[in-house]
């Protein structure tokens, strides 16, 4: 049992490790609270049951058949079983992926991070979709509830780090794909200052945008941010939709609507933007980037060689030529031949693979380099390519014709036990697993992934990143800029 600020929490404790789930650390955002700012959770006195997750968040995503609950504000914590003896431990607190519209913590084991790292692993939920995201002008200070509930559990963990054996002192953030966007956000939120001391974005940067298609077939062209302006029009038409278009009514209307119709609208059901021109976030995270202004803490940045694999898998099969041709002109109008030049199907030995080799370039790893050379001129840069061409598939519906290589969030089974992920790392899998644990967490304790017992990973500079895959000399530094075709992006218009 661990006695927080709220009340006492028994969780599960195991020969290595100790877990306590379902730890509140706003109160439940129903009702008056719908998009409010996150308020502290009623407290309680008699030791609270934390041996299962909390809800998930209220979510659009068909694919998932669990329930899902406004009531969701809930945060897991796994430590080794050595914490709270001797000294406080690194704290790594996980923004989840699913582009702010779907996914939960409790999807994402961290035993092996905490007891390989030596380190408490904070997990926690965030409001998604337009639960957490929603721009309204009836709607005081809306637009970034769910950055708000980030940090909530940010300044959660700063009050009971010391509790479950904890340095509230040094804190890594750290998310991957929409979760590393809001890394981002926290990184340029002036309320997150002071909150983490060393930041990690996995498959996800400021200046990453993408063209018609880039992250999902049929999506338009569009980037994590979003001007409020422009958030706030997306709102109104929202509210439209449910019948609460009187502006004095508009907001006590919406909250009367069910959670689960709300979800529903088949209209924000996709990736969620993170609005801009707020109080939470004043000023787009790409353009602060840019000018030097943000928290100057150490960063982890990186990306998957074959991010785009599994954007391509969901699009229509079989994968033709002809529809190769037709994205291209839908994302790149009278340059799409230009781009088709570039990448040739036959070169890459078929239209699927073509198209997400060019969209792993354009989208996710051009832009993550333009990240690299900004953050590199003010702080500490470690930059990495997970490279695993054979990294387990999961539950993904690869088709037989497109190999999914190093897909966007292949590296997620090396760092967490991912729910629904049945296969098993092979021995030398499981040998880059330990090294990528093994660099994220001493990282995280001090600023510096390095260590004795693996290879050398130098800061950043130039374009020079170190490539993660399993076997001897599988961890190398790359060209990342040669590798992905960066120099054509830069000079494309």
């Amino acid at each position: 049992m661990v006695r927080t600020d709220s009340g006492p929490v028994r969780g599960t404790v195991t020969s290595s490790h100790r877990t306590f789930q379902g730890v509140p650390f706003a109160a439940p955002p129903t009702g008056e609270l719908r998009w409010r700012s996150p308020q502290p959770p009623r407290r309680w006195s008699e030791p609270r049951d934390a041996t299962k997750p909390g809800n998930l968040c209220a979510q659009a995503f068909s694919g998932d058949p669990r329930p899902t609950d406004e009531d969701c504000l809930y945060l897991n914590v796994t430590t080794p079983a050595s914490a709270g003896h001797g000294r406080l431990k690194p704290v790594m607190l996980w923004l989840h992926g699913g582009g702010n519209s779907y996914g939960t913590a409790a999807d994402y084991g961290a035993a092996r991070l905490a007891i390989r790292g030596d380190v408490v692993v904070v997990t926690t939920n965030f409001r998604l979709g337009v639960f957490g995201f929603l721009a309204h002008p009836a709607l005081s200070d809306s637009g970034n509830f769910g950055l708000e509930d980030q940090q909530a559990a940010l300044r959660w963990v700063r009050r009971n780090a010391v509790a479950f054996g904890g340095d509230p002192g040094n804190v890594t953030l750290f998310g991957e794909s929409g979760g590393a966007f809001d890394v981002c956000a926290q990184l340029t939120a002036p309320a997150a200052r002071g909150l983490f001391q060393r930041a990690i974005a996995q498959s996800g940067s400021c200046a990453t945008t993408w063209p018609a298609h880039g992250i999902v077939y049929g999506g338009s062209a569009s980037a994590p941010w979003l001007p409020l302006t422009q958030a706030k029009a997306s709102g109104l038409a929202f509210a439209g939709r449910f019948g609460c278009a009187e502006p004095a009514t508009a907001a006590e209307c919406l909250r009367r609507i069910p959670a689960a119709d709300l979800a529903k609208d088949p209209e924000t059901a996709g990736l969620t933007a993170v609005a801009f021109g707020t109080r939470v976030l004043p000023e787009n995270p790409a353009e602060m980037l840019r000018q030097g202004r943000f928290h100057r803490v150490p960063v982890i940045w990186g990306s998957n060689r074959d991010e785009s694999r599994l954007s391509a898998a969901f699009a229509p099969q079989p994968f033709t030529e002809e529809q190769y041709r037709s994205m291209l002109d839908d994302g790149f109008g009278e340059q799409a031949s230009q781009v088709a030049t570039r990448y040739l199907s036959s070169t890459y030995g078929s239209p699927a693979l073509a198209w997400s080799t060019m969209a792993t370039d354009r989208v996710w790893s051009c832009t993550q380099l333009t990240d690299d050379r900004l953050l590199a001129r003010h702080t500490s840069v470690y930059t990495y390519e997970f490279a695993d061409s054979q990294a387990p598939r999961g539950f993904f519906p690869f088709p037989a014709d497109l190999p999914s290589g190093a897909y966007h969030s292949s590296e997620l089974a090396y760092v967490f036990d991912r729910a629904g992920f049945t296969e098993q790392l092979t021995p030398d899998q499981r040998r880059l697993a330990d090294r990528m644990i093994d660099y994220w967490t001493r990282f995280a304790e001090t600023g510096n992934p390095n260590g004795p017992d693996v290879p050398l990973w130098p800061r950043f500079a130039g374009s020079r990143t170190l490539s993660l895959a399993p076997g001897d000399g599988g961890i190398r530094l790359v060209d990342l800029a040669a590798e992905h075709h960066c120099g054509f992006w830069a000079s494309f218009r």
